[in-house]
Order: C-alpha cells, then sequence, then structure tokens
C-alpha cells in the first residue's frame, strides 16, 4: 500500500500533482524488486530462523541427503519462471495500445533477459572456477538466474540495457555472498530465498536509485546522472 496504491508515503500526489514521496521523489519499483521479493525473502528468513534447522542438515556426515532429489525439475522450475517473468515485468507496463507503450515493454523484455543472463553464468562460473569444492553448480547457475530476474525487476523501465547487466553482475555477487553468509550461520534457507529474493531485491532497489539517465525520457533519475532518487530507494 506504502509503495504501490498512490497514498502511501513513499508514492503519492502533491498539490501541484506531482508523484513524489515524503522525502523527496516518489519509490521506484517499477514491479516489485522490494514490494514483492525482498518483503518475501524476509519472511523467508524469519521463518527459517524461527522454525530452525532440519534434524542433521549441519552435520557433515549427512550433508548429502539434504541435496535436491531432482536437477532436471529444478531447471524446468527456473524457466517457468523465467518466462512469468516475461508476463509481469513486460506486464507491469500495464498496456500497449500506444507506440511508445510498445517500446517500454520491449525495454523491459530485453532487461528482464540480459539482467538473468549474467548473475547465472558469473555464479556458475564462481562454483566452477573459484569457490571450492569447484564443481559444476546447475542449481547455483537456476538460483544465479533468479537472483538476476529479481534484481532488475525495479528498475527494468528507466534503464539501457547496458545497466541491466551492470545489475545482473553485482546480482550474482550479492546472491552467492548472502547463501554463503546464512550457511556460516547455520540458517537453513532451504531453497536460498533469503538470498535470492531478500538480497538481491534490496539490491535491486538501490539499483533503480543509482541506475536510469533522465534525459533518456523513460523515468530514470539514477545518482550517476546527477538524480536525487537514491535517498527514496534506501
Amino acid at each position: 500500500w506504502w509503495g504501490w496504491s498512490g497514498n502511501g508515503w513513499l508514492a503519492h500526489s502533491n498539490e501541484k500533482d506531482e508523484f513524489v514521496s515524503s522525502i523527496g521523489p516518489a519509490l521506484k519499483d517499477f514491479a516489485g524488486s522490494g514490494l514483492v521479493h525482498m518483503v518475501g525473502g524476509i519472511g523467508a528468513i524469519v521463518g527459517a530462523i524461527v522454525v530452525g534447522p532440519r534434524f542433521g542438515r549441519w552435520e557433515p556426515s549427512k550433508e548429502a541427503e539434504f541435496e535436491g532429489h531432482s536437477m532436471p525439475f529444478c531447471v524446468l522450475g527456473t524457466f517457468f519462471l523465467w518466462f512469468g517473468w516475461y508476463g509481469f515485468n513486460p506486464g507491469s507496463t500495464l498496456s500497449m495500445s500506444t507506440k511508445d507503450a510498445a517500446n517500454l515493454a520491449g525495454i523491459v523484455a530485453v532487461n528482464t533477459t540480459l539482467s538473468p543472463c549474467i548473475a547465472g553464468l558469473l555464479v556458475f562460473f564462481l562454483r566452477a572456477v573459484v569457490l571450492p569444492p569447484r564443481l559444476l553448480d546447475v542449481g547455483g547457475f537456476c538460483n544465479g538466474i533468479l537472483a538476476g530476474l529479481v534484481a532488475v525487476t525495479a528498475a527494468c523501465a528507466t534503464i539501457k540495457p547496458w545497466e541491466s547487466a551492470i545489475i545482473g553482475f553485482v546480482a550474482a555477487f550479492m546472491y552467492q555472498g548472502a547463501s554463503m553468509l546464512l550457511k556460516k550461520l547455520k540458517v537453513d534457507d532451504v531453497v536460498d530465498a533469503f538470498a535470492v529474493h531478500g538480497a538481491c531485491g534490496l539490491w535491486g532497489l538501490c539499483a533503480a536509485g543509482l541506475f536510469g539517465n533522465p534525459d533518456e525520457g523513460i523515468g530514470g533519475n539514477g545518482v550517476f546522472y546527477g538524480g536525487d532518487q537514491l535517498g527514496t530507494q534506501i
């Protein structure tokens, strides 16, 4: 309500009929990096902490018992999600009745492709070459794809494609770092829900305040271009 209703403290109309927030420009979260994914990710980590780890989860001798039972289903589910993202990211333009709306939906679709490609491949590379045990981790690849999707969701309508690639690049490290941190803290987040949705949702919100050139005419207000959006995003 506070972000998308049009009447919340982070997005409402002032007396001049300008869309603002109580602290400056209105929140930019086009399709929900923060309002959907970060909120869900925080709920996931709270649930994981309250419920506690599965029996034997942190015993080295039982580690293999907690691996996913079907990698093909994991990959299939990932592509179902990715396909769905083309509905609620480009679909959040809410219309395709004009040339400008169609062009915007096209930009959103391109950004919704590039960011997850970069994030997924980078996580796959890190786990294959850099991080022990240096194996080809398809599950990590899938979660990297989702991390890139989550991260670009806030800014996908206000950035250029090369900016979405950078967002995906950073999202890979956000996901991997959060995943490793939770394991270090022995928080049993079964599917890395917080690492994907919480950490990368937070990054996506911040990215919408960093990127987006106002001169492009698509709603950007990033600090890298002299904008003042980041304060509201934080």
